[in-house]
């Protein structure tokens, strides 16, 4: 018994030294123990100040993509099937409310072949597009749901992005969720803590980083219409013109196609220039399908120029030495700076849409002083009066109690900084909860061991079976507010969500202390060679 009794307080010290551990590390100086609190307790927007930026997603860029993608592969069919077609074009919606308007229109196609194009466009798109005729043309419009769902999706993959980058920046502790309200479809906000001028962060966010690569067919040209009159004033299917952006206009002719996309990359790193060590560059490594594709093709185009086109900017167009396999270069971006966030943007993925901000607002660090000193003294405040009671009420056996519950907050806490949480105001309220229900746990065992007492049964059996009776009892209550907490964690935004997550964690800590500290700290005081008659309780 006596050896079982050390194991287990010797556990009990583990758990303690490692939490101690997780809060504070292996401190040297007070100076030292107060940045590796803070640099463990992670602290949300409410209390550390920072930036809160809300966005609305272009959805309305997606529609257009998707059906720009649609006539480019409509084009390719009809082309195969050997079905003339005089022009294939899209309507151009403007706001996020006209989004789902998107229609494409398709002209010129002989009444003899119409029963073909119905066909092809209801083998390879009729899952999302609808197709009716308007006259003697036709129109193709989104079904509805295949809409909405464009809508989720984009939201989606714009969040992760975002989420990529953030953490990308260094940013861990910042969130990214969909904002309620009216339009909640397409609005996403963002909450960076400790960010305190989030003009560099916004830029980063807002960069599409859509990066391709073209087979130049011509140029560079000093307007769009000489650029055009270098194909006979006729711009085929297959090509398109660009431009770089550049102030006086430099215009390319490129293939309609790319050969590769910022999808085929696997990794992008910023690297000072070989040539000039004040430049900076922005290496890129392909997939293994795309290295295979552009090894492919600079070997065959070796002589001829290549254009990197960024956002729909021509960065450069070099001409092609060798044949290129699974790495590229992006040279003269600026300094380390500008290469590291194109690096990161382009590591991060495109945006699928553009973004719009809507909010941008600065939260300064005073309210979350103010916060923390509100909950402390909250927090000292109810510990106080809870042991002093539980010391008056419960005598020796409130004591029990006591360690219990500082054992308890130490343990929620030093969960906090192992997962990464952050701590938020409501998580504050979740902690000082916690409090509450470790006590309640104490006094159904302690009342529990009284009725025992009371009819007349020694002190150990009252103990053993005090614990016993009331373990059930304990675990429904904690059960049923963990499920409750589960809903708050599915369905909250996320300061519900930090109080949800700190009342699990301290719920979890009381199980562990209630049942399993406090009984081993009686079992203790009752171990000796003579059996107490009595218990102060």
């Amino acid at each position: 018994m006596a050896k079982n009794l050390k194991f287990k307080a010797l556990s009990i010290l583990v758990v303690t030294l490692a939490c101690i551990y997780g809060i504070i590390g292996l401190p040297t100086s007070m100076d030292q123990l107060k940045e590796n609190f803070q640099k463990n307790i992670h602290l949300g927007l409410d209390l550390k100040g920072g930036s809160h930026l809300v966005m609305q997603i272009q959805v309305q860029d997606a529609f257009k993509s998707e059906a720009d993608t649609v006539i480019q592969r409509l084009r390719q069919d009809l082309v195969d099937k050997n079905i003339p077609v005089g022009e294939i074009s899209r309507n151009d919606p403007q706001t996020i409310q006209d989004a789902n308007t998107i229609a494409i229109t398709i002209k010129g196609v002989p009444l003899t072949q119409t029963g073909d194009l119905r066909q092809i466009v209801t083998d390879n798109f009729g899952s999302v597009w609808n197709l009716a005729a308007a006259g003697e043309d036709y129109r193709m419009t989104m079904k509805p749901t295949e809409a909405l769902a464009l809508i989720r999706d984009t939201r989606a993959q714009t969040m992760n992005t975002i989420e990529k980058k953030i953490n990308g920046l260094g940013l861990a502790e910042s969130s990214v969720q969909q904002r309620g309200g009216t339009n909640s479809e397409t609005e996403i906000l963002v909450q960076l803590p400790g960010v305190e001028d989030p003009a560099r962060i916004k830029q980063v966010l807002k960069t599409a980083a859509k990066l391709e690569l073209y087979e130049v067919q011509g140029g560079p040209f000093g307007t769009r219409e000489d650029a055009l009159a270098s194909k006979n004033g006729v711009l085929g299917f297959g090509s398109q013109i660009k431009s770089s952006g550049r102030g006086a206009g430099e215009f390319y002719v490129l293939a309609r196609i790319p050969v590769v996309t910022g999808r085929d990359l696997r990794n992008s790193q910023a690297q000072a220039s070989a040539t000039n060590r004040s430049m900076w560059e922005t290496t890129f490594v392909l997939t293994q399908d795309a290295a295979k594709r552009f090894e492919t093709f600079t070997g065959a185009n070796i002589g001829k120029q290549l254009a990197i086109v960024l956002d729909d900017q021509v960065l450069m167009a070099p001409t092609i030495q060798a044949k290129i396999g699974d790495t590229g270069v992006i040279n003269n971006i600026g300094d380390q700076q500008a290469a590291s966030d194109l690096a990161l943007n382009l590591r991060s993925g495109s945006l699928p849409a553009g973004l719009l901000y809507l909010e941008d607002r600065t939260v300064g660090p005073s309210l979350g002083a103010d916060s923390i000193r509100s909950g402390m003294i909250a927090g000292l405040a109810g510990l106080i009066a809870v042991v002093a009671v539980m010391l008056i009420y419960y005598k020796g056996a409130g004591v029990n109690a006591t360690v219990a519950l500082i054992l308890n907050a130490l343990i929620l806490v030093a969960a906090l900084a192992y997962f990464g949480a952050v701590l938020t105001l409501p998580g504050i309220a979740g902690i000082i909860l916690t409090i509450g229900m470790a006590v309640d746990s104490n006094v159904l065992i302690f009342e529990r061991i009284r009725e025992e007492l009371r009819a007349g049964k020694s002190v150990v059996t009252s103990v053993d079976q005090g614990f016993g009776k009331a373990l059930l009892t304990i675990i429904d209550t904690h059960l049923t507010t963990i499920v409750s907490c589960a809903f708050l964690f599915l369905f909250g935004t996320t300061q519900v969500k930090g109080f949800a997550i700190t009342l699990v964690i301290g719920l979890f800590a009381n199980l562990f202390t209630a049942i399993f500290v406090s009984r081993v700290m009686f079992d203790w005081s009752l171990s000796g060679s003579k059996r107490p008659e009595t218990l102060s309780i």
